[in-house]
């Protein structure tokens, strides 16, 4: 007989052999948060953690990898942002600490960042907004895509998660794909593989993890929120963009609109040229996110959460996380049971 246990592990087989896992649990990395201790206690408690390398300089890259090499023996990635001045130190970093899985995101990576990290036998992952970029990201050589949807916390597109796995799905077969954004119960997760993923990426259900170093205030101010409260950025006037990015709302979402308000008519009254007045907009959130994750200052902080975060109530283990996850995937295939 088989038990909806083993259903599940037949379901996720293909991105547990991929990952070198126990589960198929990819942990979203998230800057600031996804560091040595998370990451760690992520590939311990059998998901994938993930190094969110973020601005890091490589040599301080080269010293996170290290550290969370001590804490474990169990596979993790890092993730790289494409945009990255020093991408290919920071890739040949990550090749010669033996990491296994180099996540390219942040923009389309180029051809030359994919083969460079396949040269030196890394798995490369890469994020797919569309099904056209997925192919060519295939023919370029990327060994798993994940699709991330717009309820997913931090830079997102445009199109719900959902829509992307239908859009996705059924039309990759080359490669594992994981699946993204708003997830944060185990039951979902099944929903997904039994569409076709190989696993899931989740962040925002492991920002208030007892081992992740983000600030009290900060996992308070999650613990708090319900998914109502985890918006997009507002983009006031068409001539000034304003990169979508899914937060808390808080005072500084509020004085952003201000903001934007000021100095869209300071360039309409002549005072500030167009450039000016972009690098205005562009300069209000620098530093943000750490101030809110190290400092904890949640009000004049980025508080950056997908929209799962309506079911982040409590600080528990990574551990306890996982297994509440599989618990809720198990107990859905036995409620199917006549």
């Amino acid at each position: 007989m088989v038990t909806p246990l083993k259903q599940l592990d037949a379901l996720w087989r293909r991105g547990k052999e991929f990952l070198g896992t126990e589960y198929a649990v990819l942990g979203g990395a998230m800057t600031w948060v996804s560091e040595r201790n998370l990451v760690s206690s992520l590939s311990n408690a059998g998901g994938f953690g993930v190094i969110a390398c973020g601005a890091m300089t490589p040599d301080l890259l080269d010293a996170e990898i290290q550290a969370t090499a001590v804490l474990t023996d169990k596979p993790f990635g890092v993730n790289l942002i494409t945009i990255h001045p020093q991408l290919d130190e920071l890739i040949d970093i990550c090749l010669k600490q033996k990491v296994g899985h180099i996540i390219l995101a942040g923009g389309l990576p180029s051809k030359h960042a994919i083969d460079r990290a396949k040269k030196g036998d890394a798995k490369v992952v890469c994020f797919a907004p569309t099904l056209g970029l997925a192919k060519r990201l295939i023919r370029q050589g990327a060994d798993a895509l994940v699709i991330e949807g717009s309820e997913a916390g931090g830079h997102i597109g445009p199109v719900s998660t959902s829509i992307l796995a239908q859009e996705i799905l059924p039309h990759v077969e080359d490669v594992p794909v994981f699946i993204a954004g708003g997830i944060g119960r185990g039951d979902a997760i099944l929903a997904y593989l039994e569409m076709g993923a190989s696993g899931c990426q989740l962040g925002t259900l492991f920002v208030c993890a007892t081992e992740s170093i983000a600030h009290q205030n900060f996992k308070k101010a999650f613990i708090r929120a319900s998914a109502r409260d985890a918006a997009p950025s507002v983009q006031l006037d068409p001539q000034f963009s304003v990169i979508p990015v899914r937060a808390l709302q808080n005072e500084a979402t509020k004085e952003f609109q201000k903001i934007q308000r000021d100095v869209i008519d300071a360039f309409d009254r002549g005072e500030l040229d167009q450039s000016e007045a972009q690098l205005k907009i562009e300069h209000f959130w620098a530093g943000a996110l750490r101030r809110a994750v190290v400092t904890g200052d949640i009000d004049t902080g980025s508080l950056m959460a997908g929209q799962s975060v309506g079911m982040v109530t409590e600080e528990k283990p990574v551990a306890d996380i996982i297994a509440c996850l599989l618990a809720e995937a198990v107990d859905a295939l036995i409620s199917r049971k006549p």
